[in-house]
């Protein structure tokens, strides 16, 4: 029996409450997850968990040894992570979920600039429009523009802030009447998002807030879709502006409403990872990277205009 690699076992399936996720996050089958334990308790000759088919406790005893696991391993880790850090070598995969709005757009020079000072590093990247779980994902790290959706049980480093700008296709432009104002908007077909996020629009200019109520002809949580209909001349979308800027650039979309300043639209995009004391060196290297990436004056334009 590997004993330290059982006490890590043990000790993660404590954190998760669950065999499987366990395992998952581990690299290794249920079974395998379980037998393990099975031979530590075997080894002490002690309980250390209460198993029924729908909960997991702790024994006194497994209390007890949590404490010792969680100490040796955390020594252990410590160690690791000096003599890893003296040697400047990082290596291994990072498992990152991204909302698609910032994969699209400033995910992969962050990425490239990170594996060019560690290129032992790869990546495991899966783009996201609707909430995910990243426990049951395994994820080391999420970039996301709404934190509070995933509870207080993880670290929150906010990066930049994302505007967002009204935008339409020239062919919707030139085949219905320019809105002048936010009032104008009810005549026009708008395209927004169905997730939680708010029912309607607010602009704010010189004199006072102006609310319009949406209630969009297309609907969706992608941001992604609500462009290409806008591109397809379907309507006015509210957008992330990094996702919109290479088509208002071009051409192929237009700003409306410059004017107005599109009042709460803006979002802070933010990197989330469990606590220092249960992330890898690797992932702790790569938050500390990307967060003085975007807290730099002179950053590259790649990653400046995103921001």
């Amino acid at each position: 029996m590997n004993q330290l690699q059982a006490m890590r076992v043990f000790a993660r399936v404590v954190e998760l409450s669950s065999f499987n996720v366990a395992a998952r996050q581990l690299g290794i089958s249920p079974a395998a997850a379980t037998r393990s334990i099975g031979m530590l308790e075997a080894h002490l000759n002690t309980r250390l968990l209460n198993r029924t088919t729908r909960t997991l406790s702790l024994t006194e005893a497994g209390r007890a040894y949590l404490i010792g696991c969680r100490t040796i391993i955390e020594q252990l880790d410590e160690m690791e992570t000096n003599l890893v850090q003296s040697t400047r070598e990082l290596r291994g995969t990072l498992r990152v979920a991204s909302v698609t709005t910032f994969a699209q757009t400033g995910l992969a020079p962050l990425l490239a600039r990170y594996r060019a000072l560690h290129e032992g590093v790869s990546f495991d990247v899966t783009p996201f429009d609707v909430h995910i779980d990243m426990v049951e994902g395994g994820f080391d790290v999420c970039f996301s523009d709404d934190p509070t959706s995933f509870g207080s049980t993880l670290v929150c480093r906010p990066l930049f802030r994302v505007p967002r700008v009204l935008v339409a296709s020239p062919t919707y432009l030139s085949t219905h009447d320019r809105p002048r104002s936010p009032s104008s908007l009810a005549r026009h077909t708008l395209l927004c998002r169905s997730d939680n996020g708010a029912r309607y629009w607010e602009f704010v200019d010189r004199k006072g807030a102006h609310r319009v109520t949406v209630s969009g002809a297309v609907r969706s949580p992608s941001y992604a879709m609500l462009k290409a209909a806008a591109l397809h001349d379907m309507g006015i979308a509210l957008l992330p502006r990094p996702l919109v800027e290479p088509e208002m650039q071009r051409g192929g979309l237009i700003q409306v409403l410059k004017e107005f300043d599109v009042s709460g639209s803006a979002r802070h995009l933010s990197i989330l990872y469990s606590s220092p004391g249960q992330s890898s060196l690797k992932v702790r290297s790569f938050v500390d990277f990307a967060v003085t990436q975007y807290r730099t004056s002179d950053q590259p334009a790649a990653l400046r205009a995103v921001a």
